[in-house]
Formats: C-alpha cells, sequence, structure tokens
C-alpha cells in the first residue's frame, strides 16, 4: 500500500474569513456550517495569516458575557475582529507531509487541526479530526 500523505485526507473546499471580519461573523459561520476552525487568509494574497478556533471564540464570548452581560454582547461581537483572538503562532505542514508526521502532532499537541499551505505560506487545507474519522472509515471498509 502507498504511503498516504496529509494532502490525500485533508479538507480542500474551506471556509475562511479574512482580517476584516468580526467575532460575530465568525459564531454566525461556525453556528451556521457547524465547524469548529476557521482559517484567516488575506483576501488578494491567500496567506494563511491565523486560525480561529470554536475554543478561543467560546473564552472570548463568555468574557465579554461576564464583563458586559448578555444586553451588549452582540454589539461587542461585531467590535471585536477576529484578527484580536485568532492563533497567529501555530504549526502547518504541506500537503506531501506524511499521515504519520501528522498523527505525531496531534497527539502531542492535542490541536483539533492543522493547517495545510503551500511554498508560499497561501492556505491549501486543513486537517482536523474528522478527516480522520472519514479516513478509518474509509479503510475498514475496504478490509
Amino acid at each position: 500500500m502507498d504511503a498516504i500523505s496529509v494532502g490525500d485526507i485533508m479538507t480542500r473546499d474551506l471556509l475562511t474569513l479574512d482580517q476584516s471580519a468580526t467575532l460575530k461573523d465568525a459564531h454566525d459561520l461556525m453556528r451556521e456550517k457547524s465547524i469548529r476552525h476557521i482559517p484567516v487568509v488575506d483576501p488578494l494574497t491567500g496567506k494563511l495569516l491565523g486560525i480561529l478556533t470554536q475554543k478561543s471564540m467560546i473564552t472570548t464570548i463568555m468574557r465579554l458575557l461576564s464583563d458586559y452581560g448578555v444586553s451588549a454582547l452582540e454589539r461587542r461581537e461585531r467590535e471585536c475582529r477576529v484578527v484580536e483572538i485568532m492563533d497567529s503562532d501555530f504549526e502547518s505542514v504541506d500537503l506531501h507531509a506524511p499521515l504519520t508526521e501528522v498523527v505525531s502532532f496531534f497527539l502531542k499537541n492535542k490541536h483539533g487541526c492543522l493547517t495545510i499551505v503551500d511554498d508560499k505560506q497561501c492556505l491549501s487545507g486543513i486537517v482536523t479530526s474528522s478527516d480522520f474519522v472519514r479516513l478509518c472509515a474509509r479503510l475498514l471498509n475496504k478490509s
């Protein structure tokens, strides 16, 4: 069996936000599309700027609720930019990275996603635990 690379299992059709997006935009997108990770991308260059996770979004929303109350939440969400709360210190791999490397990353770091970029740091895809579950199902159905 040929070695499977991250490019074989990554999600390519991504929902992204740009740096002008607000926490409200991210909150709505996560809720409507049932996703937990949103890459933040420069719309002109396609360069990956950061990743907004559900965890960081919920943490921020809880802080806003605590500080300002329910009545001010939506307004405060509209004032908060995703670039203020996104993770900009993250690891990425290229689409040829072997899955053994990616599995080690997930086990060691306990992150929910790993971004895949090209040599210009432009977003190519993302790998999540759901991608691994789909791979397991595919492999199990072959046996």
